[in-house]
């Protein structure tokens, strides 16, 4: 029998997704499909599982993840809404079990490259904006991403511009979100799916990276690499960058 794998959340279109991930892998085995109105932590330990996806909402992430944790299973959260201070907190009950998870706020390799080389870009152009956009349907902005790549951005650069001592805002917030000194402009529209854009500016020039995602299917693989590598683990990372 292969690795035990839950995915909780199931019946949402992200959990649709690992439910047919892991059903197509030999290497693991689906033992448990919940929900919102399931005892994850009884389900945990009526299946035995070993591995837990979790794709809920932000509401109840850390309730979840703390569940998982509890329950001696390795999470593999792909919810967002986690504040740093509650990632600090599981990273340390991690730690005190030697019991190795992920945070990962995409799925998606291009996105997580995209964050990836974003942050060597930010050496040399510390000027720097995300424009993300998603569906209408999305419920928390800004993305988990976008909060994700400004904090990637800001422990790379070697300066930190002055951007709101400089601007006026004649209508407030048209500036965007400021998380890390980095503005983020949220757009939610009928017709997207999950996009972001960061546009460095430097003297006379500006370098953009952009990741447009197309279909749902392109989280597979980064929900596959992320169960692949999540039991050779001993602690709680945040991003799937760390398994890159």
């Amino acid at each position: 029998m292969g690795i035990r794998v839950l995915v909780n959340g199931a019946a949402g279109k992200m959990g649709q997704l690992a439910v047919k991930t892991i059903n197509e892998q030999a290497d693991f085995v689906l033992v448990g499909s919940t929900q919102r109105n399931n005892d994850l932590t009884a389900e945990i330990k009526k299946t035995a599982a070993q591995i837990v996806i979790d794709v809920t909402n932000a509401e109840s992430v850390l309730k979840n993840t703390t569940a998982i944790i509890d329950a001696g299973a390795h999470p593999v959260i792909g919810t967002s809404g986690l504040l740093p201070e509650q990632v600090k907190s599981l990273q340390e009950r991690c730690a005190q079990l030697a019991l190795g998870g992920i945070i990962a706020p995409n799925f998606s390799l291009g996105a997580v490259l995209m964050m990836k080389y974003a942050q060597e870009i930010a050496k040399y152009f510390p000027h720097v904006e995300i424009i993300e956009m998603h569906h209408a349907g999305k419920a928390d902005s800004p993305s988990g991403t976008a909060i994700r790549t400004a904090e990637m951005l800001a422990n790379k650069r070697l300066q930190t511009p002055a951007i709101l001592q400089k601007n006026h805002e004649t209508v407030p917030g048209a500036r965007g979100a400021i998380h890390q000194q980095v503005p983020i402009h949220s757009i939610r529209l009928p017709g997207l799916m999950a996009h972001q854009q960061i546009i460095f500016g430097g003297e006379g020039e500006t370098l953009t990276l952009r990741c447009d995602t197309i279909d749902r299917n392109c989280y597979a693989p980064g929900i596959l690499l992320a169960c692949q590598k999540v039991l050779e683990l001993d602690r709680l990372v945040y991003g799937l960058e760390q398994l890159i």
